[in-house]
């Protein structure tokens, strides 16, 4: 227990308390705004848009082609903030221009692209401009959590929920769909307009502190790929539902009984969101990581005991709070909660620790491997078993990627310190 505490004084002396609120509050407000959409939009029409954000989900983290990712890595190992803020300044040039043209071709391709609901192809439209609008935003939280100011970067979490919830309200209850769509570019936007001033960030005349090498673009290549794998995984599901089931209906139903458990990674988000930075700069103190990582696991184990608790008796009642006639996938909810247990106590904190050892290519291996199961596996579950099925194959995939994840990094870390 000692130990725990020292863990947690660490954590809240890099301001992670202030990670901690601000994302408690921002996934309370995201839930907020998930509601206020299911209740002023008719389902089959969010099905519609549901759909085409699945498809964007997998898109999103390839904003920029990666490159934020590679500064948030290369960025923890410089020394000063000028030599960050000079590293923000090229990858912030160079990733507008690659999200620009990512987002331009998927507005072309979803003319063409034959999808199971056509009317989702008028959403993807709207929705290709998250590639440049998350970018944006990204960029700038990435720059604050290099510069150690992990409170600014909560005051952002906390002012883009807000003005979410808001605008979804606003412009779902006089344009329903389309308003919503709108809402979800539009928001990241005005948040990125709102903080960007106060990085002082300066574009010319900048020397770059590092060489913008081969290693420096595969880095944030693959963590982007890696996370577009892992985005699919929890995508494919949405995506076979509706091809193999055809019926949006059970699109949002599964959307809305895995949306509690998987808010349930907002806790290791919150813990790697805050130390990532640190466990970087640390990742060859043998001692350093092994202890986090005890400590790490024994407090998401007994957290995940403490989950199960409430959650098995209280499954249907639970999923009242969305809608009654959710309460007959008690049984897929809580297979989903079993699936993310191993995310909790594995996955989120290994696979930061490839990324900041430098081996987010492994990440993307793992994520890439587990997709190729979970694509025939769906197709023989889902037809026989509905969207529960589909809970079956992602929760058993979830803890198969966790634990590949732990002991290849067991292995390259003890690699590495040779």
């Amino acid at each position: 227990m000692k130990k725990l505490i020292i863990f947690f004084k660490g954590f809240k002396d890099r301001k992670g308390n202030y990670v901690f609120m601000a994302t408690v509050i921002a996934r309370i407000l995201s839930f907020l705004a998930s509601i206020i959409a299911l209740k002023l939009i008719d389902k089959t029409d969010l099905g519609y848009v549901i759909y085409a954000l699945n498809i964007m989900a997998f898109i999103i983290p390839l904003s920029g082609l990666g490159i934020q990712q590679g500064l948030l890595r290369f960025g923890a190992r410089l020394k000063s903030t000028s030599e960050k803020k000079a590293l923000f300044s090229f990858v912030f040039k160079k990733g507008i221009l690659f999200s620009t043209i990512l987002a331009a071709v998927i507005f072309v391709i979803s003319y063409i692209l034959p999808l199971e609901f056509t009317q989702s192809a008028y959403f993807l439209r709207w929705l290709s401009a998250l590639l440049l609008s998350s970018f944006l935003l990204e960029s700038i939280k990435i720059q604050f959590r290099l510069e150690h100011n992990n409170k600014k970067f909560a005051f952002i979490e906390i002012f883009y929920n807000v003005l979410l919830v808001i605008i979804v309200f606003i412009l779902s209850y006089f344009f329903k769909e389309t308003g919503y769509t709108i809402a979800l570019v539009a928001t990241p936007l005005i948040t990125f307009l709102w903080f960007f001033k106060s990085l002082n960030i300066r574009f010319k005349s900048v020397t770059l502190p590092i060489p913008i090498d081969f290693t420096f673009l595969k880095y944030g290549f693959f963590a982007g790929l890696a996370n577009v794998a892992t985005q699919l995984l929890f995508a494919i599901d949405i995506l076979l539902i509706g091809s193999l089931l055809n019926n949006p209906s059970l699109v949002t139903a599964y959307k809305y009984v895995f949306l509690i458990p998987f808010s349930l990674l907002f806790l290791p988000g919150v813990l790697l969101t805050t130390d990532f930075v640190n466990l970087t700069e640390r990742i060859y103190d043998k001692a350093y990581i092994n202890s986090y990582s005890k400590n790490y696991r024994v407090f998401f184990l007994l957290f995940s005991i403490g989950i199960s608790a409430i959650f098995y008796p209280f499954s249907k009642s639970i999923l009242a709070l969305f809608a009654p006639e959710y309460q007959i996938y008690s049984t897929t909810f809580l297979v989903l909660t079993g699936g993310v247990f191993g995310i909790l106590i594995f996955r989120g904190l290994y696979g930061n620790l490839l990324s900041a050892l430098g081996k987010a290519h492994i990440n993307y291996w793992i994520a890439f491997v587990a997709l190729l199961i979970n694509i025939p596996a769906n197709y023989y579950l889902i037809p026989k078993y509905g969207i529960l099925g589909a809970a079956i194959t992602s929760a058993s995939l979830m803890w198969l990627s966790s634990l590949s994840t732990w002991i290849v990094f067991k292995i390259l870390h003890n690699k590495a310190l040779k």
